[in-house]
């Protein structure tokens, strides 16, 4: 069982007191695939970058993390993207993008997907008018072969003019995922509430069984077709960027579904404590990625599967 990650890969300039202070390869789900392959889980990346210095960097980076660049392009004459990362007192990031709008690069291949692997889905790159073609030829596949199809939507107030624009991508996602997460805060810019249990019954349920919801330091809510659960985040003190946060929770809670052996057909009927112990390892990723100014659990990050 392997998890196989999509998305946009960007270098992150972090600022801290209007000076840089570290320079990471970055992107939602790329973040959560170097959490993977650090954790010693077999994955694969899909996505592209430019034939330049930064792009070179981040293909190195990845193999050196675990992560199989196979089915990963190199475009010449495309820019790597670039994002400027202010962190405030509290570790939380505003950022500036320099990039070009994602696309299907020409050539792309598909990786294999097998029964109960991790297809994992996330921000923008997933619902993007240029990239549905891959989107929805991964989510075929997932769908056909029985992988579990995870996606964190990561919606943010930047795209919020496109909301109308996105939603049928969003839906279809939804609808051919088995679980949909996404913060307080996306649906709060997406539906105008945090209320979880309201967004599951309003907006998720119809298409997807399993809906997670995170909010920050507050409770984490897993809304099932059977109940629903609440677990509180554990306290961090010593955080020092937030950058990476949910994309290394998302990265632990698919390793995890992997070392607990958790299949598709088990979603539905999971346990208090099974859902107890997959958000503490999503969790327990998560504080370590908050504890640095990587976008990622640390090479030295170690638990028990």
């Amino acid at each position: 069982m392997k998890v196989v990650g999509i998305g946009e890969t960007i270098l992150d300039l972090l600022f801290k007191n209007k000076q840089p202070v570290a320079a990471v390869p970055g992107g939602s789900s790329f973040n959560s695939i170097i959490s993977v392959g650090r954790a010693g889980v077999p994955c694969v990346f899909v996505g592209y970058t430019g034939a330049d210095i930064v792009g070179r960097q981040t293909i190195d980076f990845m193999q050196k993390n675990g992560v199989s660049t196979e089915y990963f392009k190199v475009i010449e004459d495309e820019k790597s993207a670039i994002s400027l990362a202010f962190l405030n007192d509290k570790g939380d990031a505003n950022y500036v993008f320099y990039k070009q709008p994602p696309f299907t690069p020409k050539g792309w291949k598909a990786p294999t997907l097998s029964a109960n692997d991790v297809l994992l889905l996330s921000s923008y790159y997933a619902v993007c008018k240029g990239t549905r073609p891959m989107i929805t030829q991964l989510l075929k596949e997932a769908n056909k072969t029985g992988a579990i199809v995870y996606y964190d939507l990561n919606f943010r107030r930047g795209h919020a003019h496109e909301l109308e624009a996105l939603m049928p991508a969003i839906l279809s996602n939804f609808s051919q995922s088995n679980i949909v997460r996404g913060s307080a805060d996306d649906f709060e810019i997406m539906y105008g509430t945090r209320e979880a249990s309201l967004i599951y019954q309003q907006h998720i349920q119809a298409h997807c069984p399993i809906f997670i919801c995170t909010a920050g330091p507050g409770k984490i809510e897993v809304c099932t077709p059977a109940k629903n659960y609440q677990f509180q985040a554990p306290l961090i003190e010593d955080v020092v960027s937030t950058v990476g946060a949910g994309d290394s929770f998302n990265a632990g809670f698919s390793c995890a579904l992997i070392w607990q052996g958790i299949t598709k057909d088990m979603l539905p009927c999971l346990s208090e404590e099974q859902w107890k112990q997959l958000v503490g390892t999503a969790c327990l990723f998560s504080a370590d990625t908050c504890r640095s100014t990587q976008n990622y659990i640390s090479p030295e990050f170690k638990i028990r599967p």
